[in-house]
């Protein structure tokens, strides 16, 4: 199946901001005197936000923390440098160019803040040039809910079943069959273990963006 509308996550698919995340998860574990995340952890668990980076980074202290105060100082550090380090993955540019051939909408669902997500893309033209741009706070609900990716297609008037969702992590396929979309694995973001994706379920896997676009025809 061709589809009329892509939908994009973020972090780990449209663009590599794990410099810029891991650095804001390193400055809040230094307030605790807390090590810093090897660039292992950081490439492992960015695409699971403040939670998962600073998760791993405080191992068995992060019971005995307050979550809600960590994500703000977490969110504190990232908007303070939001585009250090960022940068658009090879060959993404080109799929989007791509898109705008083939007259294809298409939009961006992330679980990153709405407000952040625009601060970011402020750096990013292209990317601001999505048809519709979805945060984890725009709804009521956030991934893996379908909410997100529903209301973004009806923003496009576009049937979920016509629409594809581009995510590199477990949550965004499910979130994709939640919303009777097709599921695409951006292998080229935060996949984790390769040998892993296979119990995902996807209905695509495209280990680059270039692959993506040569499976959009011509």
């Amino acid at each position: 199946m061709t589809p009329s509308t892509i939908l994009f996550d973020l972090d780990g698919t449209l663009l590599d901001t794990a410099p810029d995340m891991g650095e804001a998860a390193n400055r809040v574990l230094a307030e605790f005197d807390l090590p810093p995340l090897t660039a292992e952890q950081i490439y492992t668990h960015t695409s699971f936000g403040a939670r998962g980076l600073l998760t791993a980074g405080f191992g068995e202290q992060a019971k005995h923390q307050d979550p809600i105060a960590l994500r703000a100082r977490f969110l504190y550090h990232y908007g303070q440098a939001i585009c250090q380090g960022t940068q658009v993955y090879p060959g993404i540019d080109a799929l989007l160019d791509k898109l705008a051939h083939l007259a294809m909408r298409w939009g961006i669902v992330t679980n990153k803040p709405e407000g952040l997500t625009h601060q970011l893309l402020d750096h990013f033209p292209r990317l601001q040039a999505a048809q519709v741009i979805v945060g984890a706070d725009t709804y009521a609900h956030a991934k893996p809910h379908p909410l997100p990716l529903l209301e973004a297609a009806k923003t496009l008037d576009c049937a979920p079943e016509c629409c594809f969702y581009v995510g590199d992590i477990e949550n965004d396929t499910r979130a994709a069959r939640a919303a009777n979309m097709k599921s695409v694995v951006a292998g080229w973001g935060y996949v984790g273990d390769p040998a892993l994706i296979s119990n995902w379920e996807a209905d695509h896997i495209f280990t680059t963006p270039t692959q993506l676009s040569a499976f959009l025809g011509s």
